[in-house]
């Protein structure tokens, strides 16, 4: 059994890379300090959704959560490694009683 990924963690993760790149080019250009100040929180929040969201489903390995640690692509990292299925854990077939 595959798990699903959730809209708002692949809406999560685009948040926090896209946040993340704007930030940057931002420090590396102009440096506006509105747009740091507005970006910052919005990176921060995306990031701990990720990862929250990410070690509280039960079915993914330890692995695939380690890697939504990463600042900036784990988002993305967890979803790829959720997606293509191979980190998710076996669950055990319950015996039905007769």
């Amino acid at each position: 059994m595959r798990a699903r990924s959730p809209l708002h963690l692949h809406t999560a993760a685009h948040a926090e890379l896209i946040s993340l790149v704007v930030m940057l080019t931002n420090v590396l250009t102009v440096h506006l300090k509105p747009i740091s100040s507005l970006l910052g929180p919005i990176h921060g929040c995306a990031y701990l959704f990720v990862v929250i969201r990410a070690w509280r489903l039960q079915q993914t390995s330890t692995r695939a959560k380690f890697s939504a640690l990463v600042p900036g692509a784990g988002g993305l990292l967890f979803l790829r490694q959720l997606d293509r299925g191979g980190s998710v854990r076996p669950q055990e077939e319950e015996a039905i009683p007769s």
